[in-house]
């Protein structure tokens, strides 16, 4: 693969934060998804692009690298970032004669492969990302993977490896790299895939095994995902939670405004019909549900505070701690 300027395909600067690219990637998985564009080979290839720059430069451990090795990245990638040819299996190392290659893909992806399905036979794995490492009879390994890659296992006779992905990715669908027998190959991951779910290869396992992706996704920061359904918290001013208002809400779809009716209490949810998560098999998507958080003014100066008591005088709130029946018991 020729060397690619991964800011300049997300188009931030080299200094950009993580939050930057992560909304320049989001808004570019939107407008070239191949879902916008069928039968686009352009909006097809730029779309694999900001992938591929999306899961080096989201990564703090994988950017570091790439800002290091610019040009070389390919190159170094290849060589198993030092895993491959300092490593068990790299030159001199006392399983090269063996024959196992160190030609890592990336992505966050690992895959193991084991030459029988004895439990105490020799088992070997290899990491999808930079390096790798040895795995005994048992399948344990000596380190965790860098970027939350995890180990794979054989089970059933198809290799597995496991995916991480991001909440946007899963929305979009994306695409993984996985080395397989010296080659890499292109995983296209679905919309709408869940922690759990698995995408299989035919026969791309190596001796004729099966492939099988299986995904994890990485918490989000905003929304909790419920099946094909999302939650999220939204604040709201005192203003709006008295007097009602049109709110604009983030959505993974883009933007929508949220009609706040006037004396909405706090902790109050709200359904938005299919702003949740494309159903993995079938059509139609989930349901995204609001829950209201009201942020009342603070540090008030003489007037406010003036204002605000004769508010409360008129309002004539009763009291919300009393109950609705009073008790026979003291």
């Amino acid at each position: 693969m020729e060397y690619r300027d991964y800011y300049e395909a997300l188009g931030v600067a080299r200094g950009a934060s993580q939050a930057d690219i992560k909304k320049a990637f989001r808004k570019l998985a939107r407008e070239v998804h191949p879902d916008k564009k069928p039968g686009d080979k352009a909006a097809e290839r730029r779309f694999k692009e900001i992938n591929e720059a999306n899961e080096v430069l989201s990564d703090p451990d994988k950017r570091r690298k790439y800002d290091t090795l610019g040009a070389d990245w390919e190159a170094y990638s290849r060589a198993g970032a030092g895993a491959g040819a300092a490593g068990p299996f790299g030159a001199g190392g006392p399983f090269a004669a063996y024959g196992f290659g160190s030609a890592p893909g990336a992505g966050n992806v690992r895959y193991e492969f084991r030459s029988s399905g004895d439990a105490g036979a020799f088992s070997d794995f290899f990491q999808a990302f930079f390096g790798g490492e040895m795995a005994g009879p048992g399948g344990g390994a000596s380190r965790a993977a860098p970027g939350g890659a995890r180990h794979g296992r054989v089970a059933h006779g198809a290799v597995e490896a496991t995916a991480e992905l991001d909440l946007e990715e899963a929305f979009h669908g994306t695409t993984r790299l996985v080395a397989v027998g010296g080659k890499r190959l292109e995983v296209t991951i679905p919309r709408g895939v869940d922690t759990g779910s698995r995408v299989r290869l035919a026969g791309r396992g190596g001796d004729g095994r099966d492939l099988v992706v299986v995904v994890r996704l990485r918490p989000h920061g905003t929304y909790t995902r419920r099946g094909a359904d999302l939650e999220r918290e939204l604040p709201i001013s005192l203003g709006e939670a008295l007097l009602g208002g049109e709110v604009p809400v983030a959505t993974l779809k883009g933007r929508v405004l949220l009609t706040i009716p006037p004396g909405t209490q706090a902790g109050r949810s709200f359904r938005l019909t299919g702003q949740g998560m494309p159903h993995l098999r079938g059509d139609g998507t989930g349901d995204l549900y609001v829950r209201v958080r009201v942020v009342l003014p603070t540090a008030l100066g003489e007037e406010a505070a003036a204002a605000a008591r004769r508010f409360v005088e008129l309002a004539q709130q009763p009291d919300p701690r009393a109950t609705r029946h009073s008790s026979s018991t003291q």
